[in-house]
């Protein structure tokens, strides 16, 4: 997972509530196990849509999504968090998140930040016509018309963002510790040790 602090950009204006993981992906998608192609189709139906945000060349390769109310309700597929990092987003705003899409968005290094709906109405005003600053580690989302919102995160999910750290990064951390305890462990336990022939 690749470590995540400061994005900046543009953000697409989306803004729609109680987006459903279908929406995000539509099921037809989730045959693939591979993360690589799914931004394709990512929100597949909207852009169907002339003049959808998401196909705007205004918008292209925007790092940050800013959405409505209850983002990422329905399913629990990953698939959808899959799309999005395929998208090329690293942030998701909005005032609140399913906790299923939340957790399967922080797995995949996506950083979900919840604000009011004052502050999400004026982001989306911004992200019309400029970029948008989030600061992970002090915890804020800034523009350059001195808005400045501060977001809540819990902080084991912000060390691991911050370091880059999954679930697999987080357990190699701990090898040394690991590995004195299977020694230890071996030694108090011998016929647990496997012989080598």
């Amino acid at each position: 997972m690749d470590k995540l602090n400061i994005v900046e950009g543009r953000a697409y204006p989306f803004g729609m509530k109680n987006v459903d993981t279908d929406i995000v992906i539509p099921a037809h998608w989730l045959k693939t196990i591979s993360r690589a192609g799914l931004g394709k189709g990512a929100f597949e139906v909207l852009r169907k849509e002339p003049g959808n945000v998401f196909d705007d060349p205004e918008y292209a390769g925007s790092p940050i999504l800013i959405a409505g109310d209850n983002f990422g309700c329905g399913s629990s597929r990953e698939h959808a968090a899959w799309a999005l990092a395929d998208l090329g987003i690293k942030v998701v705003i909005a005032p609140s998140f399913s906790d299923i899409f939340s957790g399967n968005a922080f797995k995949n290094g996506i950083l979900t930040v919840v604000l009011p709906q004052e502050a999400i109405d004026r982001l989306m005003e911004v992200a019309k016509t400029d970029p948008i600053h989030v600061d992970l580690e002090h915890q804020t989302v800034t523009t350059q018309f001195q808005d400045r919102f501060q977001f809540e995160i819990d902080p084991f999910r912000k060390h691991c963002l911050l370091g880059g750290l999954d679930e697999i990064g987080l357990t190699l951390g701990q090898a040394d510790t690991i590995s004195q305890f299977e020694a230890k462990d071996a030694g108090a336990r011998p016929w647990l040790v496997p012989a080598v022939a």
